[in-house]
């Protein structure tokens, strides 16, 4: 069976088309694989990750 079938494994579409942006924290610009939203914030990786471990909150046990 061959990878990067129905459930899993990498698939190849290509060079990924990016769009200059500006982040909504830094001012920093930036490339997102997207087309930016209006309204919606664009974050650099960095404010990105930030964003991200803020939502998660604290571990669950």
């Amino acid at each position: 069976m061959a990878y990067g079938g129905r459930f899993g494994g990498r698939r190849d579409f290509g060079p990924r088309e990016m769009h200059k942006a500006t982040c909504s924290d830094c001012g920093k610009e930036c490339e997102v694989p997207f087309k930016p939203t209006e309204g919606r914030p664009i974050y650099c990786r960095e404010c990105f990750q930030k964003h991200r471990t803020e939502r998660r909150g604290p571990p669950r046990y």
